[in-house]
């Protein structure tokens, strides 16, 4: 079976760079005429087709942009804030947001992403699940920015994992607390490989211990489940991925008898809406949500029309709030 002929292939054809390709179909206008022509013959001798509307080909500019926002579990309260500011850079651009959700699946991430190509101008994927070589393929065809993920040929907006770990870490030390248990999130996850990293070395230069619980499901009800090894573990203090596994631990410790802070303080990690709603309310580690997607929807578009990356992962600062769900260790 024959390849299928790319904008690569159309570009090498036309004698321009692969991006003078994409601003000629995207924004015919930014693209000089007698370019804009050879590079559209060069397309019709190869078989190219862009995947594009014809009106919208020739210059037709009726038709709306679109950027993919592809997120790993729409039920998760975490992306709330992060399609928010996604939307709100697409509409201040004048684009489409179009919204995919993937089930923390990595073979549903890439169908998904493989369906849409053609269909965008660009993709920004949150929590990615999929292999870095398989993300690598995927910045080859469309211009792609990844939140909370970094590979260095992608254009990447994270969280600063390790100074928020390092913050709950120095929290629960000073609060006596001498072993700190990380209830992890998901195999696949690079924020918990990079949270469980940050969180062994930190409890080495603070004089603590770091054990593991997991990997679990990023939700309350792994959670719960979780909670049960932390109480056999004899835990007096839990470090969770995110925050539904936080307050699913609480909400189990609860349950098997065990009082939070009094006898586990629990920290989290995002500042989700619903923090302050449990009782106790939880600690964690606040990240710019909001802030994130607009940034990664705006740069996304910014590479669709023109832009490169500066290849340096945007590193967003995060911060420690204290809540109700740590107190000093009474052991």
């Amino acid at each position: 079976m024959d390849r299928r002929t790319t904008i690569y292939d159309v570009a090498r054809e036309a004698g321009v760079a692969a991006s003078t390709v994409s601003r000629a179909y995207a924004r015919p206008g930014r693209v000089n005429a007698e370019t804009a022509q050879r590079i559209f013959r060069a397309a019709e001798l190869l078989g190219y087709r862009s995947g594009r509307p014809e009106g919208r080909r020739r210059g037709d500019r009726s038709a709306r942009e679109s950027i993919a926002l592809v997120i790993a579990d729409v039920t998760n309260p975490f992306y709330g804030d992060i399609i928010k500011g996604g939307y709100e850079a697409a509409r201040e651009a004048g684009y489409q947001l179009i919204l995919s959700h993937t089930n923390e699946s990595p073979e549903v991430e890439r169908q998904t992403i493989e369906r849409e190509l053609e269909q965008v101008d660009g993709i920004v994927i949150a929590s990615s699940r999929m292999t870095d070589s398989a993300l690598r393929m995927m910045v080859k065809q469309k211009p792609l920015v990844l939140l909370n993920r970094i590979i260095p040929e992608a254009s990447c907006v994270v969280n600063d994992n390790q100074r928020g770990i390092r913050r709950a870490a120095e929290h629960l030390g000073a609060l006596g607390h001498e072993r700190i248990f990380y209830v992890a999130g998901p195999e696949a996850s690079w924020s918990d490989g990079i949270r469980w990293r940050a969180l062994r070395e930190a409890a080495a230069e603070l004089d603590l211990e770091a054990r593991r619980i997991g990997p679990n499901e990023p939700t309350v009800l792994a959670g719960l489940s979780a909670a049960r090894r932390v109480a056999r573990a004899d835990a007096t203090a839990v470090l969770a991925y995110n925050d539904p596994l936080a307050i699913g631990v609480m909400k189990g410790l609860r349950k098997l008898g065990l009082a939070v802070p009094e006898q586990v303080s629990v920290v989290g990690f995002d500042n989700i809406i619903f923090d302050e709603l449990v009782e106790p309310a939880l600690t964690t580690i606040a990240s710019p949500l909001y802030r994130m997607g607009f940034t990664g929807v705006r740069n996304c578009i910014a590479m669709a029309q023109g832009a490169r990356t500066s290849g340096a992962p945007l590193v967003l600062p995060v911060r420690l709030v204290l809540r109700q769900s740590t107190a000093a260790c009474r052991r």
